[in-house]
């Protein structure tokens, strides 16, 4: 390729239909082939619970859209989900799109003081609830499961006439000031998707997908549902929260040609390498994001399986652009090259385009389908993002002359947990009201090559509390994924003059005392 600066730009994206529902483009396969499976609900144990074709998943999404209607909800208005991976998961959340609100899939995982701040900020006119997980009364207009069904068993109307830049759904991801930041999405989103097909799976209608992530993620929300659907493809959705050996037995049976997740769940797979290449026969290739994936995680794999992996590098706000696929090899220590469609650039700190291997920040341009239309209520947040034609990621690259980016960390203090990406500011407010924390600072702490955890720095009031206590003090204020997994005692937190908090100072002082 012999790029000379660090732009990529390979031509123009695909252009999107002025006139676009992103449910409606999803649910096309049903006028195509009626009769295919779409979506197979499976248990952990490999038993399949539900079977749904194209023409029945159609039928009950718009039918789900027009009982919103009937029960009063407006175009943008929002649809709260808190549910797990249950297929009136994406009913309702395609059904809410279809209808012309604006769907809000949340993580199970969350507490009940953390979704009410959520919907506090959503200002939703519905919540669909799982009644097994609390939710505060009065947030909205609730849906339990009769009401689901009732929706569902509406007579089915068309999705609803949207413009492509209309807004479609709402994810909420951490914020570097403590304050989780929703992310809003036009329709045209799931379009831009399709720069993916060839850029990272080589997806097409005979594929059937296995996703272990859950489906409130935007991962599993596109790589697992959208994209598949909108090719034409097979959904494999498992419920229950399998365990890392539930994944070889559910592939053995059901025979996926795509499989997708975190590279923790390929780690935990290869702990019992036996029988792997026989359970993943039928694979193609493996997919893996969320988190940088070692070279050497990815290569004992590939040993154990004779399948090749591919990684993709993304974010709520862009979801993945940068990504290796079946045309695009790995290459060692990189994250893979833009995507065809994509202009992406790294640039130095006064804005300028940089030379080629020149650290600097990731930015997509503005141009991007897949961008986010901004933050929700945050004018100032979303301005500080872009910066000319770009928006900037927060992502610190470098890019090489074959258009290859090699991930060099983060620009702020954002880490990364499971897949999800976690403001330490919000963890720290959470947890600096215990009556023994005088201070805290959290930080993500490499604890080997391959694994990083959350650590949580701790200046004691007093005597030292106990993991225990701290443990049990964050579980009840935090989802799992945010929680910290290693608490340490420090006499001190190291600041600037101007008092702002050093966390990279402090992983660096444990790293040096070890």
């Amino acid at each position: 390729m012999g790029l000379t600066t660090s732009l990529f730009d390979e031509g123009p994206p695909p252009p999107c239909p002025a006139r676009f529902n992103m449910a409606g483009y999803v649910l096309g396969a049903a006028v195509r082939t009626p009769e295919k499976d779409a979506l197979l609900v499976l248990g952990p144990d490999g038993a399949l619970l539900e079977r749904w074709s194209y023409q029945a998943l159609a039928d009950a999404v718009l039918g789900t859209a027009a009982g919103l209607r009937e029960r009063g909800l407006r175009r943008g208005d929002r649809v709260l989900l808190r549910l797990g991976n249950v297929s009136d998961f994406p009913i309702l959340f395609f059904g809410t799109v279809a209808a012309g609100g604006i769907a809000v899939p949340t993580s199970s995982q969350l507490t009940a003081a953390e979704f009410a701040r959520i919907a506090e900020d959503t200002g939703a006119r519905f919540v669909a609830a799982d009644p097994t997980l609390e939710t505060p009364d009065g947030v909205a207009e609730r849906l339990g499961p009769a009401d689901w069904s009732t929706l569902l068993d509406t007579a089915p109307e068309p999705a609803a006439d949207t413009d492509a830049d209309d807004p479609a759904f709402l994810i909420y991801t951490s914020g570097t000031g403590g304050r989780p930041k929703g992310v809003l999405h036009a329709h045209r989103s799931a379009w831009a998707r399709r720069m993916m097909w060839e850029g990272w799976y080589g997806l097409g209608p005979t594929d059937v997908m296995l996703h272990a992530g859950a489906f409130n993620w935007t991962y599993t929300l596109g790589a697992g549902l959208t994209d598949p659907w909108a090719a034409g493809a097979t959904t494999l959705i498992a419920t229950g929260g399998p365990a890392a050996d539930a994944w070889p037995r559910l592939s053995a049976r059901y025979r996926p040609t795509l499989f997708a997740a975190v590279p923790g769940v390929y780690r935990q797979m290869l702990r019992n390498e036996a029988g792997l290449a026989g359970a993943f026969a039928a694979l193609r290739h493996g997919l893996t994001a969320g988190e940088r994936m070692p070279e050497a995680l990815a290569e004992t794999w590939t040993a154990a399986t004779g399948k090749p992996v591919y990684e993709a590098l993304g974010m709520s706000e862009v979801s993945t652009y940068i990504s290796s696929s079946p045309a695009v090899p790995r290459r060692t220590s990189r994250a893979g090259r833009p995507q065809a469609g994509r202009r992406i650039a790294v640039l130095e700190e006064a804005g300028t385009v940089a030379p080629i291997g020149t650290p600097g920040q990731l930015a997509v341009s503005k141009r991007d389908p897949g961008l986010m239309l901004g933050y929700w209520r945050q004018p100032d947040a979303t301005e500080a993002a872009f910066a000319g034609e770009w928006f900037l990621t927060g992502d610190r690259v470098a890019m090489d002359p074959d258009g290859y980016v090699e991930h060099l960390g983060r620009t702020d203090e954002v880490m990364t947990s499971l897949g999800y990406r976690v403001s330490p500011a919000e963890v720290e407010m959470a947890l600096a009201d215990h009556p023994a924390v005088s201070e805290i600072a959290v930080a993500e702490l490499p604890v080997r090559a391959d694994l990083s955890l959350i650590a949580a720095f701790v200046v004691p009031n007093g005597d030292w509390p106990g993991e225990t206590a701290l443990a049990s003090h964050a579980d009840a204020r935090l989802a799992p994924y945010k929680q910290p997994k290693l608490w340490i005692a420090v006499d001190r937190l190291p600041r600037t003059a101007n008092g702002k908090l050093l966390r990279r100072a402090l992983v660096e002082a444990h790293r040096r005392d070890r």
